[in-house]
């Protein structure tokens, strides 16, 4: 991906501040609760719709949680996992806490470094970090670029809601409706595109279903 440094550059030094206060857990990536991690790993898996075996790459991948996950529902050797997170120290984490494991592979930087059957991404766009509007969608734009570039199926990947009227919002947040980024995945990836909504979180997940990345 062929993001501008600037904001690469912000949310490393961000999360890799917040996994050295808060460590490996929800709180270290900006989440409430493991609960509502798992929710959200639940939307995005969606994506494998029944699959039992399946290459994933987890763009911004944290300290591993999705991979967690994925052991827990699917077993030890059903997936074939890669993330790559910009944030040094989460790469750390990672590596550290999954080293046993062979199926797995951490790398820092904001491009994925294979071709899988899916990728997904979870709270990358949210922290905007004081960021303009137009440079952070321009970010937007770029990551779903590499998803879609790293994808031979299809990705998946989430975004903040709107605060509801008469909500004073968090500042800092990048929030959005779901048209503007389905219509630009229609549009530019010929993509069959899912919102999913309604699962108890003030945000959507979109799927995007593709065919193969020419070569």
């Amino acid at each position: 991906m062929q993001a501008s440094a600037e904001p690469i550059e912000a949310v490393a030094r961000y999360y890799d501040s917040r996994v050295r206060e808060f460590g490996p857990t929800p709180w270290g990536v900006d989440w409430t609760c493991a609960l509502t991690q798992k929710m959200r790993f639940v939307q995005l898996l969606k994506i494998a719709e029944r699959r039992r075996r399946f290459s994933v790459n987890d763009l911004g991948c944290g300290y591993g949680a999705l991979l967690s996950f994925v052991r827990e529902r699917y077993g030890e050797h059903a997936v074939d996992y890669a993330g790559a997170d910009v944030a040094p120290a989460m790469i750390e984490c990672a590596e550290r806490d999954f080293a046993h494991d062979a199926r797995a592979s951490f790398v820092v930087g904001s491009s994925l470094p294979r071709v899988a059957d899916y990728s997904v991404a979870s709270g990358v766009f949210n922290v905007q970090l004081g960021h303009a509007p137009a440079r952070w969608r321009a970010f937007v734009r770029e990551v779903l670029d590499e998803l879609r570039r790293a994808s031979r199926h299809g990705f998946a990947v989430n975004f903040i809601l709107p605060a509801r009227r008469g909500l004073v919002p968090l500042e800092g947040l990048y929030r959005t409706r779901p048209a503007p980024w389905a219509d630009y995945c229609r549009r530019t990836f010929g993509a069959d595109v899912e919102v999913v909504q309604g699962y108890g979180l003030r945000e959507f997940t979109l799927l995007v279903r593709t065919a193969a990345p020419s070569r």
